[in-house]
């Protein structure tokens, strides 16, 4: 299996997680140094609190998603190394973030990464369980699972768009998509 994948747009996004990470982090402590020596600037440490608060997250959810390894990426490309030559896995190089193009026809992939137990019960996802800890750094530090039937659909769309504008008159391949889950110590209950 042949894979391309965009290294530029990882290494670009790897670094704003961790300079948001940072300035998040410095953020937070001007402001605590604020409100300890200016006691009556309240705006200005209400401020830094929601701004620094605002820059942690976005840099724990950019480390999670692009430099904490292995990525979605390459547990797609471990998962599918068996695939001979015809087959092409495009990673963050097209309207989806994966792409499998080969006799199989055209796949899109939505990935998520998180542990426990994953439930598909009357249109709605749910997740319970996982990760050890506390309550707050399970809210705080991962990202959350989101609708992945919708990113699935929505890319699925993208997609088709995408191979209607550039083949013109001919016929699209059909789309098809999946839901990968990386996490090893995930369950899935549909």
């Amino acid at each position: 299996m042949r894979v391309s994948t965009n290294t530029a747009l990882i290494r670009r996004n790897a670094r704003i997680g961790q300079i948001a990470s940072v300035v998040g982090l410095v953020v937070l402590v001007g402001g605590l140094v604020v409100s300890y020596r200016n006691p009556e600037q309240v705006p200005l440490t209400w401020g830094s609190l929601i701004v620094g608060f605002v820059l942690t997250q976005l840099g724990i959810y950019f480390g999670n998603r692009w430099s904490r390894r292995p990525r979605a990426d390459e547990h797609l490309e471990q998962a599918m190394k068996g695939l001979d030559s015809s087959y092409t896995l495009y990673n963050y190089q097209s309207p989806a973030s994966h792409l499998l193009v080969g006799p199989a026809g055209v796949w899109v992939f939505a990935t998520r990464s998180q542990s426990g137990t994953v439930t598909y019960e009357k249109g709605r996802w749910r997740k319970r369980g996982g990760s050890a800890g506390s309550v707050l750094i399970r809210i705080l530090g991962r990202e959350g699972f989101g609708r992945p039937d919708i990113e699935l659909r929505d890319d699925v769309t993208a997609i088709e768009k995408f191979f209607q504008k550039k083949l013109d008159e001919l016929e699209p391949p059909p789309v098809q998509a999946a839901m990968i889950f990386t996490h090893p110590d995930v369950r899935i209950e549909a």
